[in-house]
């Protein structure tokens, strides 16, 4: 008897002493959570991390993003993650199908998502995935349940910050109060919903489109504050005449002189920004109380960036900096080193591939992006790109033309398709602000060919066109007075409801 209870004893040792590796095996059975939070329009540089590590080059060094800087310090941060085209719809489809636009369908703003794409919460659904698209959709004004989601609650177009109906579903409901912390409500809901399977939850923030108003709360935070004058201020587009006018931001610096240091900017941005940090730390929050943190991928980015004078621009949409970067954090505690920073360059074509491979399975190879599984993993040494083809397609009653362009470690090429005059190159290391156009500079020959041979490569490599889908621009090569779609405002509006 004494011995089968020593024996007895003994197993039950060995059984507690297992429990740890019992406990990492299931760990690593348990398919990830899946969520991906992004704003409308947030440059990459718009974080309160990326202002303290800039330092003196800051432009925003009082910007405050405490919420969102804890995903950085519990996580990754890519400081090189760029868009495929900086536009609103064109980000979106991007992002569910893992596909440049001429490939999936959407070039603008005004197409619906087509029908059949490629989509990433159905390819996640036979693995025992629910899904969810949360807020802004802004396809053209395509209304209804989202494509290839099993719920969504949406509303039509841009909508408003205030009140706007939401389509659950695609039923219209009302709703009060400022539209993304009714958004971030739904979302919590769905987490709570589905707590006990996996998920994957995309969430689009209205916010920090114009006409960037705010919530109450944070109507008269960063008052009086302005923005650090770069070297690009002002300066002109090749694809803008001189005659144009200043547009934007740059309308409300010019009035101040060059010598200053700094130079009035969209306040009314900002404090949206920092309305949306108080939502994603409402969600960590969330996920903490319900146990689900360690299991829960959370992606934090933004569709495209946005210029505040650069360039003399107020918009985004062509191919400098301010509008190609993104900010791209990434939390996963059980794959993801916290504290890290990533110099990889990332694309917004592949957190579909990404979310894909962490759940275990195929990537398609319709897909363009890559899985940043290796890169989340830490792994030293990874073959990965080094540049990337980028495309924006005129759009009817906007002033910036067809722009295409490709960008490596350290250098761009900008081409617009029927205007070879515009061509830009600009060495990027030497001058990170493209002031200056070295396209036809003789001491840099070899830089544009070496450039112009990398074009070709990336666009054959994605198989580029301008599809018979885009907007045909005039044939006199003329464009839309570009005052007219270059309207950020400095002060945000009072909150109410937008026409």
């Amino acid at each position: 008897m004494q011995h089968a209870l020593n024996v007895i004893v003994r197993v039950l040792f060995i059984l507690l002493a297992a429990l740890p590796t019992v406990e990492k095996l299931f760990a690593a059975e348990r398919k990830p959570n899946l969520v991906y939070i992004f704003t409308d329009d947030q440059r990459w540089d718009a974080l309160g991390v990326v202002q303290r590590e800039q330092g003196e080059r800051g432009r925003f060094p009082w910007l405050k993003t405490p919420n969102l800087d804890r995903l950085a310090a519990e996580g990754v941060r890519f400081r090189n993650a760029f868009v495929v085209n900086s536009l609103c719809a064109p980000s979106r489809a991007t992002l569910i199908t893992g596909q440049y636009g001429h490939v999936n369908g959407v070039v603008n703003n005004h197409t619906p998502h087509p029908a059949g794409n490629i989509s990433l919460p159905s390819l996640l659904r036979p693995a025992g995935y629910v899904s969810a698209y949360m807020g802004k959709w802004h396809h053209g004004n395509q209304s209804g349940k989202r494509p290839g989601f099993d719920y969504s609650a949406s509303f039509v177009g841009q909508g408003k910050y205030f009140d706007c109906p939401v389509e659950v579903n695609g039923v219209a409901t009302p709703t009060k109060g400022f539209i993304d912390d009714v958004t971030t409500d739904y979302a919590a809901g769905f987490i709570q919903e589905n707590k006990d399977r996996p998920f994957l939850l995309i969430l689009g923030y209205k916010t920090c489109h114009g006409p960037f108003t705010p919530p109450p709360r944070h109507e008269k935070t960063y008052e009086g504050e302005e923005a650090r004058r770069t070297p690009n201020l002002g300066l002109r587009a090749p694809y803008r005449s001189a005659d144009a006018g200043q547009g934007g931001a740059k309308g409300k610096a010019a009035a101040k002189s060059s010598d200053s240091p700094t130079v009035p900017t969209n306040l009314g941005m900002f404090r949206g920004i920092t309305a949306i940090d108080d939502n994603v730390g409402k969600l960590l929050k969330l996920l903490d109380e319900l146990k689900l943190t360690d299991d829960t991928v959370v992606c934090f980015s933004s569709d495209n960036g946005y210029y505040l004078g650069e360039h003399n621009l107020g918009d985004k949409r062509s191919a400098y900096e301010e509008a190609l970067r993104v900010p791209m954090l990434v939390r996963y505690p059980r794959l993801v080193a916290e504290g890290r920073t990533d110099d990889h360059m990332v694309l917004n074509v592949d957190p579909a591939a990404t979310f894909l491979d962490l759940a275990g399975i195929p990537v398609p190879a319709t897909m363009h992006g890559r899985s940043w599984k290796p890169l989340l993993e830490g792994k030293s040494e990874v073959a990965w790109r080094d540049s990337f083809f980028y495309c924006y397609f005129f759009e009817r009653s906007f002033a910036t033309p067809t722009t295409t362009a490709v960008r490596t470690q350290n250098a761009k090429l900008i081409k617009y398709p029927g205007h070879d005059d515009w061509t830009e190159v600009f060495d990027l290391k030497a001058d990170p602000y493209e002031t200056k156009n070295l396209a036809t500079d003789p001491a840099h020959s070899d830089l544009r060919k070496s450039l112009e041979a990398e074009y070709e490569k990336q666009s054959q490599a994605i198989g580029f066109r301008i599809p018979d889908f885009a907007d045909v621009p005039p044939a006199d090569g003329s464009l839309p007075n570009p005052n007219r779609n270059l309207k950020p405002q400095n002060a945000a509006k009072k909150p109410k409801a937008q026409e």
